[in-house]
């Protein structure tokens, strides 16, 4: 019988880059009540932003 490893299985693609950005807190407010609006992290919105401009 095969033994089955605890956790999350392995991504396809991993993120394993990390990148850090400074901005003023009023940029961030802004940027944290958009990410609540659409029921995502900030994270995710940074992620999706620079997706959108980098593919288009």
């Amino acid at each position: 019988m095969e033994k089955r490893k605890a956790g999350r299985p392995k991504s396809a693609e991993p993120k394993n880059v990390n990148v850090g950005l400074r901005m003023t807190e009023a940029q961030y407010e802004k940027l944290k009540a958009f990410s609540d609006s659409r029921g995502n992290t900030v994270s995710k919105t940074v992620l999706e932003a620079i997706t959108a401009y980098i593919d288009k």
